[in-house]
């Protein structure tokens, strides 16, 4: 029976992240990095696709599993019928490369224990070259190569390592598996019994220097810790998800490839970061930005890879059957393409935030972000795919001219900020306002008192909620209240907010979906602003629901499954989670 995807928990390095299933396996991780190829895919696949299990070798009774406190290190919990055995996970900071420490211990009684470890280089097609050492297991593919430190003594079978070996109470096992260059030497060894604290107490300190308070607290703690988890410490670049192809539909073929910075994307989960004061966050992606831009700051992409590539050519890995057989498993991201006139205003939006929560003024690299308004001041007339990145004919879809204006409007601010003397701020003011005019003669329906989800559709959009969040308009304008009203009759679905209807004319889209977490999010906090508190803590409530034992969220979920769907974690669901709480924090 396969894991579902809410039946696992993410740990990571800054560098790299796994998914750790509740029976005790690693289905996916990729190394040395989030977008590399997969060496444990058996989350798109079978077993044989690449993972690393440590469980009772026998029958489990019950499991149990937290993260440690303030921190993306976890424990799994197995009772069984000869006693309890705890495995904490963990992928350590400092080492020469990245790789994950397991950690065994027992807590009662004494509980056989089988290791079962299948490298599968390259998305689950490249069984390694296996060489056992005295005290080691090395793997060889091509230019990957890995290095298992074992506290039991493995054995290769085929093209697996497996050990057997038994842990009574208080004693331990300790396994650590290290990638590396194939034609480089193994990183030295660490420690795990020091190496797991080492990485605990790093995640309750950058936690602890943030303000969280409140009583949605540890809701908010573990979106951020799960957001900075999906920063790529030695760039600055934050993926949108560390997984590719988990269906928005299960055997669906809305499979698509997060692993890469989304500006958008980025931009919300620095907006999460601010908000609790995480400063150094916004310094390290202003200058990700400031070099990703290149010499065209002017002419950005809506997404790079994490080190700044724009080519992310999409693909599908025919070996793969997918998750519970939804195929294609697509890497790389043909969206990268597109005209999204959006992405600016959130890109500017957050570094408005950004100054205004104390970030320090770099006159370079600020004058290379506030150019940014330059790729849309003379295209925004124009249509395009839209937030929800349309693989079909482009439109002139209203949040993108929302977000067009919100371009203008924080490059003012900016510009005052940064002292930019010499921008065109009368220019920029009265396109401002020729947006705002504009969105209001064409994206609004008078007729049914509501704004609609491109100019002349009377479809809605749930991105449409985003209009009093910006400051387009305030939450209590007719206009706003008729919006919000409309998507609360026609968008929900079993109290939850769906994107669009399921049988909206946008080409290039099919199958189904469920419904979208961050959109209801945002219905959380336009239904605060308006004062129906009531109603918004009843639908936060709701949605915190969704989340997994250990607190995370996918980008939507199957309400009457009662399943999560597509990629997980999703930046965006936390970060939505994060300023909903705020909103209904910030109403006494």
């Amino acid at each position: 029976m396969p894991l579902r995807i809410e039946d696992y928990a993410l740990i990571g390095d800054g560098r790299s992240a796994a998914l750790v299933g509740n029976d005790g396996s690693i289905d996916w991780l990729c190394l040395p990095r989030f977008d590399a190829p997969a060496l444990f895919a058996a989350l798109l696949g079978t077993p044989e696709h690449g993972r690393w299990r440590i469980a009772p070798a026998g029958g489990v009774e019950r499991v149990e599993r937290r993260y440690r406190g303030d921190s993306m290190v976890l424990e799994t919990v197995f009772n069984t019928g000869t006693g309890v055995v705890r495995v904490v996970d963990a992928m350590p900071f400092g080492r020469a490369g990245s790789g994950v420490t397991r950690l065994v211990e027992g807590v009662d009684g004494n509980v056989a224990m089988r290791m079962d470890l299948a490298i599968r280089f390259d998305y689950g097609s490249r069984p390694p070259w296996l060489r056992k050492g005295p005290h080691d297991v090395r793997a060889v593919a091509g230019p990957d190569a890995a290095i298992l430190r074992a506290g039991a003594e493995p054995r290769i079978e085929g093209d697996d390592v497996v050990a057997d070996f038994e842990v009574a109470a208080g004693r331990s096992r300790a396994f650590d598996l290290a990638w590396h260059p194939s034609h480089e030497a193994p990183p030295p060894p660490i420690a795990p019994e020091r190496a797991i604290p080492e990485a605990e107490s790093w995640w309750r300190n950058w936690s602890a220097q943030g303000t969280l308070s409140g009583a949605d607290r540890d809701a908010v703690a573990r979106s951020l810790l799960t957001l900075k988890a999906l920063i790529h410490a030695p760039t600055g670049g934050i993926v949108a998800a560390p997984t590719t192809s988990l269906p928005e539909l299960i055997g669906g073929g809305r499979n698509w490839d997060y692993r890469y910075a989304w500006l958008r994307d980025s931009a919300f989960t620095l907006e999460a970061l601010l908000a609790a004061g995480h400063l150094d966050e916004a310094r390290a992606w202003r200058s990700w930005l400031a070099r990703t831009l290149g010499g065209r700051p002017s002419e950005p992409r809506i997404m790079y890879s994490l080190d700044g590539h724009t080519r992310l050519d999409e693909w599908a890995i025919d070996w793969l059957p997918g998750f519970e057989g939804s195929r294609p498993v697509r890497v790389g991201n043909a969206a990268h393409r597109q005209v999204q006139l959006d992405v600016p205003g959130e890109v500017l939006d957050s570094f408005d935030r950004a100054l205004r929560a104390g970030l320090e003024p770099d006159p370079e690299a600020d004058r290379r972000v506030l150019a940014l308004v330059e790729s849309i001041e003379g295209r925004w007339r124009e249509e395009d795919e839209g937030i929800w990145e349309i693989r079909g004919r482009r439109r002139h879809f209203t949040h993108s001219k929302v977000m067009a204006w919100v371009a203008f409007d924080r490059a003012l601010k900016v510009a005052d900020a940064v002292g930019a003397a010499d921008a065109p701020l009368d220019r920029w003011r009265a396109t401002r306002d020729e947006i705002h005019e504009q969105v209001c003669t064409f994206g609004f329906d008078r007729s049914r008192n509501t704004f609609v989800q491109f100019y002349g559709s009377s479809d809605l959009d749930a991105s449409l909620l985003v209009i009093p969040l910006v400051g387009f308009l305030p939450a209590d304008d007719p206009r706003v209240v008729g919006t919000v009203a409309a998507i609360g009759r026609e968008l929900m679905a079993d109290g939850f907010v769906l994107r669009y209807r399921p049988d909206a004319e946008l080409e290039g889209l099919s199958g189904g979906e469920g419904a979208f977490l961050a959109c209801s999010f945002w219905l959380v906090e336009a239904l605060a602003l308006q004062g129906r508190r009531e109603e918004a803590r009843s639908l936060f409530d709701r949605l915190l629901a969704t989340r997994n034992d250990v607190g995370l969220l996918a980008e939507e979920f199957d309400p009457r499954a009662g399943r999560l769907l597509g990629n997980f974690p999703q930046a965006f669901s936390h970060y939505a989670l994060v300023r909903a709480a705020r909103a209904l924090g910030e109403g006494g």
